[in-house]
């Protein structure tokens, strides 16, 4: 190098001096003076750092960095435990490169593929085992749908189930709607007549007060007049001693029960069946103004008795369907009835509370019972005659001495009302159904519940015997119809009537079919053995309340809400 030497200038410039800062002066003097190989190091370092950076950059690229050949055979020998061979290629690789026979730089680095191939069969491995993982995850999905899709199928067959009872429904809402719409001139007329019925009776009353009023003041004026005395000195008797000898010459003496050990003529008698599904409507007869809750026939005579809504009750002859007697002595609904086993009196029920005889000989009313507190359902005689029970709203049953007009026995033990009593067949006891969903057998003598029968869903609405008197039937609001036997105490028979409430029930003779009234009109015949639906009767335009078999068996005549009773044969 040459050296160079400045000289000085000729000019008269003024240099003037440079303000160095502090912190500038303090860096400076940290800095130490290098010579040239320091310098050189420096570089060296310099570069190092950056090839380092370089390499760690193309393996965070690119994958790991390149294999030199010789450490990639020394670490494949060291991976497969070859020692003598690795000790022989290191002595011969050592040797050639001692000789000159080999260079490093000539020879070169194992490629990337390899490393690559490696990577990439990892990543196939972990790909594998994610792609099982996937398959269980899809195999659960798969369940999850299929078990979505029984459900949806559930929820869309329970929709459809639900949309057709909604259907059934709103057909028989119109049906009903239709059904109050005819009532309602009916129910118009019968306000009006009852608002006159009132206005009579208030005036009836005032006219009764009156003349009560004149029969007391005309006894007070006889009790004060002296009696008269005959020639032999015997007094005559006074009005009320007269009439206390009239009470007690008409008075007799009370009924007593027959005995338990009677024996019931009809066991062991086989009767033939009566094939009432082949029964075919011979005659309808309008009877009444109102729906006819009940109907009897007459033990001896073609004669049968219907009660209405009306509050009257109507004797017909059949099957002419001539009108021979009608009574309308009660103020409400007659809402059962009963001919007494001679066929010398009818017993009515209402819902006036009371429960009246009627002998036909004299043509009126020769006794009411009036100890019931509510309205009364249902009346039956008992095979002797000599008693009658009753079933009322009030939830008691009550057997009457018609001897003596004088209540017997209260039974009690239900606890809704009585819907209907019977006797059991040339026995001395009484069934009865209630709203408390329970028949009860009741024995007459004791007054003490023999036996009750569980298992209605709903209100029981009436019970029957067969002949034999072994076997009950019940029926209830639900359409349920229930055959019990008397003697095993237990369940027979179970039929489904429904959906709509099953109003009577009766066996025909030989107990081997059973005859339903239900109150979608339609009367159903029964196989009272298997149970099977044998036959229909339809004709009827309303509910069927009440059923009842002649006493031979000749004809079945039913009763409805279509205010009719009609005659099948």
């Amino acid at each position: 190098m040459e050296r160079v030497e400045l000289e000085e200038s000729d000019d008269d410039f003024d240099y003037g001096g440079v303000e160095i800062e502090e912190e500038e002066v303090e860096d400076d003097l940290e800095i130490e003076e290098e010579d040239f190989e320091t310098a050189m190091r420096r570089v060296r370092d310099i570069e190092v750092e950056e090839e380092k950076n370089k390499q760690a950059s193309t393996q965070a690229v690119g994958g790991k960095k390149p294999e030199l050949v010789d450490d990639f055979v020394r670490n494949f020998l060291l991976k497969m435990n070859l020692m003598s061979t690795l000790d022989a290629f290191q002595n011969e690789w050592h040797e050639k490169i001692a000789n000159g026979e080999i260079k490093r730089d000539s020879v070169g680095t194992v490629p990337d593929i390899y490393a690559r191939n490696q990577e990439l069969e990892n990543k196939v491995v972990v790909f594998g085992q994610e792609l099982d993982k996937a398959r269980v995850i899809a195999d659960k999905a798969r369940s999850t749908w299929d078990k979505f899709r029984k459900e949806r199928d559930f929820h869309r067959m329970h929709h459809r189930r639900v949309a057709q009872e909604k259907n059934t429904l709103t057909k028989d809402l119109k049906r009903l709607r239709d059904h109050i719409a005819k009532y309602e001139p009916t129910l118009s007329g019968l306000e009006h007549k009852y608002t006159l019925a009132m206005k009579e009776k208030a005036m009836a009353k005032l006219q009764c007060d009156r003349l009560q009023a004149r029969v007391d003041t005309l006894e007070t004026q006889l009790k004060s007049i002296p009696p008269p005395t005959r020639s032999g000195g015997e007094m005559l008797g006074t009005a009320d001693g007269m009439r206390t000898a009239k009470k007690d010459k008409t008075s007799n003496k009370s009924a007593v029960l027959p005995p338990d050990e009677r024996e019931n003529p009809y066991i062991g008698v086989d009767l033939s069946v009566q094939e009432v599904e082949k029964f075919e409507q011979k005659k309808s007869f309008k009877a009444h103004v109102g729906t006819i809750g009940c109907v009897a026939v007459h033990p001896r005579k073609q004669v049968v008795a219907t009660g209405s809504d009306d509050s009257t009750w109507k004797m017909w002859s059949i099957p002419n369907g001539d009108l021979i007697m009608a009574g309308d002595g009660h103020k409400d609904w007659v809402g059962g009835l009963d001919f007494h086993p001679r066929g010398s009196h009818l017993a009515t029920a209402s819902g006036d509370g009371t429960v009246k005889l009627w002998d036909f000989s004299r043509s009126s009313c020769t006794a009411t019972y009036t100890e019931h507190s509510q309205a009364v359902w249902s009346v039956a005689f008992h095979d002797m005659g000599d008693f009658l029970v009753s079933g009322s709203m009030d939830h008691s049953c009550k057997m009457w001495d018609v001897n003596t007009g004088k209540c017997r026995a209260t039974l009690r033990g239900h606890v809704d009302s009585v819907n209907y009593v019977t006797f059991q067949p040339f026995s001395n006891n009484i069934c009865t159904c209630s709203g408390d969903k329970t028949v009860s057998l009741w024995d007459a003598r004791s007054g003490l519940c023999i036996q009750t029968f569980y298992g209605h869903l709903n209100s029981c609405n009436n019970v029957s015997f067969n002949l034999r008197g072994d076997q009950i039937v019940s029926t209830d609001a639900d359409g349920g119809v229930r055959v019990w036997d008397v003697r095993m105490v237990q369940g027979r028979l179970e039929l489904d009537a429904g959906p709509m409430a099953a109003n009577c029930a009766r066996f025909d003779r030989s107990g081997k079919r059973l005859v339903v009234a239900g109150e979608d009109k339609v009367i159903r015949v029964y196989s009272a053995d298997e149970g099977g639906l044998v036959g229909t009767l339809e004709g009827h335009d309303d509910s069927v309340q009440s059923i009842a078999f002649d006493a031979q068996g000749q004809y079945l005549v039913s009763a409805g809400g279509d205010h009719t009773f009609r005659l099948w044969c």
